[in-house]
């Protein structure tokens, strides 16, 4: 139902929007307001708020750009909408966890380092022999990736690299043929370096310990690059084709590609065949000696940069006596000038400071890398840099910046959003936690089911009416809170947890047969419990593990549900075997899309070609060639039961069950999906496309088909870093029942998790503080939910609010 008795000036209004499972709606929003967007995961929320209204917002601005260029990008932004009346420029901020290269930290996310760089470059005290030498050194001389501050002996990483002759042979009683050289490359390239050596006349089938030290030398170190006529030694059956190969020691071809890649998982390869050692020229520091030697209120820039947020926003208060960086010898002019220049730079950091620590992030520092933050917290970052944007009249869309959040410190995120709201802006926040929904002026609620089960607009207007309809929403708004539990299962056994790890100071034990769940306010070093000291601690139990964390499943549409869950091989397989295929001599890698014979080769398999966008994220657009089937005309010749392969893509989870009734091994992935509720998603599905909560549920549904319960007879620990991310209260009851089961069949069950409703059904909670990075890592609270609400810690204290 759409309540549109009340509808006034100043709203954005969406007419006909029919992105992705979006039903042709049409919906009104207030603006300057909080709107809440609602639904099941995969309902079209994200559809709606940021492939249609930020998508528009997108492609107005896009026209601005060049016609040649408007061309290109015409396909890839399309929200797919009549039109947007009202609509102002937006800003989104989406859960994303991609937050630029390596050497991005959090500094640099946030752009507080620029502000810091800055600090230094005007404000720092510098020796008196430094600045009579270089006056003041620029911003760029504080950054380890700037060309002008980084350390040049490690290239601004702290950190050299050299290949040995152990680190790339690391079994000298293997010969070369049989894989001594650990470091070459696989496939092609690796055969190549052999059949050169062979042709130079090297013995590759000796052990590598009985070749001659200066024939090993020359193989790992030489830095000759002899070209050769190469008549290679394949299969019988495979085409013997001579040619001119290029010798590249293996050092030489370590380095070489450690200097080229981009990509991350070659260079963690190459490095996983080098030895690391600190640099001896910065010792570690990243910076030139220069840079290092100034200091702001006693600090040199590294080692401000590695405070916490919650120590840095200590040290920027005013001290009291003077400048913190000035010097004696500055006229009065030079320090009223550097006294200006700090009070302006610390107006603009100590809000962005002040505002992370409010959304939980104290215990972060400017150097920790962005790729190991979580996407909840990569997007509070964000959050909180947009303080000082200045923009006025925006439209904020924001994905879920409740995730990852205790809910004590949610509050800080409705704060927010007030000032977002009060500074002349409006709020689209697409939302979980009913506790920040019920504070919304506006909600919008989609569904009433996912993906071509949603797609519709049960409810817009206020919450109070909301609360009163029949939708997944209304009724978690209406529902009543759990009852704590009090009586855990038996423990079947019990296995010691001692450590001290990062900032950890347990000891304790995991009783077995036990649904956990750890708790605790953001950095109180639940994840690093439960994701990285539990796995080692029940491995040397002699345990079944399997770790479940928020890595996203892929960034590219090559990554599906189908390939990420290991069905598809088996579908492969079964086209290999009719008797076109066999008889056309098609082997299994025919139909797979990322090999050339089969696949479309305008867009190489992914069914979308990527439209790179300069200034905004690229984005996918269908490709025209192959219309998303991925595979070029003659592999769909072939078919399974009617089905060609791109069909089978096609399929939904639920009608992949029919088709694959008899074919036990893919009906047992099916049905992994179907009991963590994804019968909506299709085969084909590609990553980008994935809600964070489908992602979520992916991994579960694969890993509990992995382990094969029914016809496992030893039992497993699972362990997940917070489950619930990214879910709708009704696909939390849905897991929490799933994980149950797991419990109930003997199986062990510990999550890291802030929603209330999971933690309220646990057997134990084991309750990590009282505060964040070193003021955390202490089991402040340890019991059954019932006993930890008596207990005066966050996790109780709100335990006890919601459940009275």
């Amino acid at each position: 139902m759409v309540d549109n008795s009340a509808v006034t000036p100043g709203t954005i209004t969406v007419h006909d929007a029919h992105l992705r499972n979006l039903r042709h709606v049409t919906v009104e929003a207030p603006r300057n307001a909080l709107v809440a967007v609602t639904g099941v995961s995969g309902s079209g929320k994200s559809s709606l708020a940021f492939g249609t209204i930020h998508g528009e917002a997108q492609r107005r601005y896009l026209e601005s750009v060049a016609p040649f260029a408007r061309r290109l990008i015409a396909g890839a932004v399309d929200p797919k909408v009549a039109r947007i009346d009202g609509l102002p420029p937006t800003v989104a901020l989406e859960q994303n966890r991609t937050g630029g290269g390596a050497r991005s930290t959090v500094g640099t996310f946030s752009t507080v380092s620029n502000s810091v760089r800055l600090l230094y470059s005007r404000c720092g005290a510098y020796p008196a022999e430094l600045r009579d030498r270089v006056g003041r050194l620029d911003s760029d001389h504080f950054s380890p990736n700037t060309a002008a501050g980084m350390c040049p002996t490690c290239q601004g990483t702290g950190t050299v690299h050299a290949p040995t002759e152990t680190s790339m042979v690391p079994d000298a009683s293997l010969s070369i043929d049989d894989g001594a050289i650990a470091a070459w490359p696989g496939a092609w390239l690796g055969k190549n370096f052999h059949d050169i050596l062979v042709t130079l006349g090297y013995r590759t089938d000796l052990p590598w310990r009985e070749l001659d030290q200066e024939d090993r030398d020359w193989i790992l170190f030489t830095g000759e690059k002899p070209v050769v006529t190469v008549h290679p030694v394949r299969g019988a059956h495979q085409v013997q084709r001579t040619y001119e190969g290029t010798w590249r020691s293996v050092s030489t071809y370590l380095q070489e590609t450690l200097a080229a890649t981009n990509s991350e998982s070659t260079r963690t390869r190459v490095l996983s065949f080098m030895d690391h050692a600190q640099c001896p020229s910065c010792a570690g520091r990243r910076l030139i000696a220069d840079a290092l030697q100034v200091t702001w209120r006693g600090l040199p820039v590294d080692a401000l940069n590695a405070l916490s947020l919650a120590e840095l926003r200590d040290l920027l208060r005013p001290p009291g006596t003077g400048l913190g960086g000035g010097t004696s010898t500055h006229t009065a002019h030079a320090a009223d000038a550097a006294a200006e220049a700090e009070r302006l730079l610390l107006d603009q950091l100590s809000p962005t400071v002040d505002a992370a620590i409010d959304l939980g992030l104290g215990h972060l520092s400017l150097d920790r890398a962005a790729s190991t933050l979580s996407a909840g917290e990569m997007q509070r970052l964000r959050l909180a840099s947009q303080l000082h944007s200045g923009l006025f009249g925006v439209v904020y869309v924001l994905d879920e910046p409740s995730a990852g959040l205790h809910p004590t410190e949610r509050t800080a995120v409705r704060e927010l959003m007030d000032r977002f709201l009060a500074a002349g802006n409006s709020v689209i926040l697409v939302e979980h936690d009913m506790a920040l929904v019920t504070g919304a002026d506006h909600v919008i609620d989609v569904g009433p089911g996912a993906g071509e089960l949603g797609g519709e607009i049960l409810w817009s207007g206020p919450v109070e009416g909301l609360a009163m309809q029949d939708t997944p929403t209304g009724r978690a708004l209406a529902a009543s809170f759990p009852v704590l539990k009090d009586t855990p299962r038996d423990a079947s056994e019990t296995v010691r947890v001692t450590s001290t790890e990062r900032t950890l100071d347990v000891d304790t034990t995991l009783g077995l047969g036990h649904f956990t769940a750890v708790t605790g306010i953001s950095g109180s070093g639940k994840s690093t419990l439960v994701s990285q000291v539990l796995p080692d601690v029940l491995a040397d139990a002699g345990l079944r593990t399997l770790l479940i964390t928020q890595q996203p499943i892929g960034r590219t549409p090559r990554s599906t549900l189908a390939t990420y869950t290991g069905l598809f091989d088996r579908v492969r397989k079964l086209f290999a075997q009719t008797e076109e295929a066999q008889a056309r001599q098609w082997s299994v890698s025919r139909f797979s899309y990322n090999v050339t014979e089969g696949r479309c080769p305008t867009c190489n398999g992914e069914g979308t070609i990527e439209v790179e966008l300069v200034f905004l994220p690229g984005s996918y657009t269908t490709c025209p060639d192959c219309q998303g089937a991925r595979y070029n005309a003659e592999t769909l010749e072939i078919t399974w039961h009617g089905y060609t392969v791109a069909d089978i893509l096609d399929l939904t989870v639920a009608e992949a069950q029919e088709v694959f009734a008899d074919e036990p091994q893919i009906a047992a992935a099916l049905q992994a999906l179907h009991a963590v509720g994804l019968d909506y998603l299709r085969l084909g599905q590609g990553a980008p496309e994935l809600s964070g909560g489908e992602a979520q549920r992916i991994k579960l549904a694969t890993e509990l088909q992995r382990s094969g319960r029914t016809r496992r007879k030893t039992p497993t620990v699972h362990l997940f870093d917070e489950p619930t991310t990214g879910l709708h209260p009704a696909d939390v009851d849905l897991l929490i029942t799933e994980l149950h089961r797991l419990v109930d069949a003997g199986d062990t069950v510990v999550v890291v998790e802030h929603d209330l409703r999971v933690i309220a059904q646990a057997d134990r909670v084991i309750d990590l503080g009282p505060g964040a990075g070193t003021d955390g890592g202490r089991i402040i609270a340890d019991g059954t939910p019932a006993q930890i609400a008596v207990s005066d810690t966050a996790t109780g204290r709100a335990l006890a609010a919601v459940s009275r």
